[in-house]
């Protein structure tokens, strides 16, 4: 909570004293617009989500249970960890430094620095610096493409809600459903099962495809070409 509150502070300051403007032009301030786009984004990455780990569970010829210690307690303290840790990647990726981004350098090339940041910051978040080039690459253009994709939803959206909203419904399914996440965690919902056989070129293929290519490939095409605002649109 207190990483939240810094990078709003830190964001006031930004809008304030270089763009001259409120900290609602980032759209925090909850509509019915807004509310919509949080939903659809999140429904949207979590079949996304879904769709992933059944296909792992195939390739690798595993299966999930049920995880039987697992309580209300602890899905509480994995959604507010989750809940936390995107508003905080959001607010500073795709928050003021975007926004300012978007104003002075237009918001392709703005969009496209951010999901560069956001690609490389994964590089030290999953411990990856010194690791083999191969993986270095693969989850730069991984992460990239899903950086490019929260970053366009807010530019054509002016709102942080939808991009909250595609990276909340990844992670929830992720760390919470599937129990793939850090340590911080711990186990939740489903547990794999077995012994997994080895991966091969296939499924990597098919992972990247689906992360990289068609996720963010639908989003923004939906978001360029049939996405029209609708309710209020004001920056407050």
């Amino acid at each position: 909570m207190i990483g939240i509150l810094v990078a709003l502070a830190a964001s006031w300051l930004l809008l304030r004293f270089v763009a001259r403007a409120p900290i609602t032009v980032l759209g925090i301030v909850p509509n019915q617009r807004r509310l919509k786009e949080f939903l659809v984004g999140f429904l949207f990455m979590a079949l996304v989500a879904v769709i992933n780990f059944l296909a792992q569970a195939y390739f690798k010829q595993t299966s999930y249970s049920l995880n039987p210690d697992y309580g209300v307690m602890q899905f509480l303290g994995a959604t507010g960890w989750v809940l936390r840790a995107v508003v905080f990647e959001e607010l500073v990726y795709r928050g003021a430094l975007l926004y300012l981004l978007i104003r002075y350098i237009g918001p392709v090339w703005g969009c496209l620095l951010s999901a560069v940041v956001f690609g490389v910051y994964h590089w030290f978040s999953y411990g990856l610096i010194g690791g083999r080039l191969i993986v270095l690459i693969y989850i730069f253009l991984v992460t990239g493409a899903g950086g490019w994709m929260f970053a366009y939803a807010f530019a054509k959206t002016k709102s942080l809600f939808a991009p909250i909203g595609l990276h909340l419904g990844w992670n929830v399914v992720t760390a919470i459903v599937f129990s793939s996440a850090p340590m911080a965690i711990g186990s939740q919902l489903l547990l794999p099962q077995g012994e997994p056989a080895q991966t091969n070129d296939w499924d990597t293929l098919f992972y990247f495809t689906l992360q990289a290519i068609i996720a963010p490939g639908l989003v923004t095409w939906y978001l360029k070409t049939r996405y029209r605002p609708t309710g209020k649109t004001t920056s407050s």
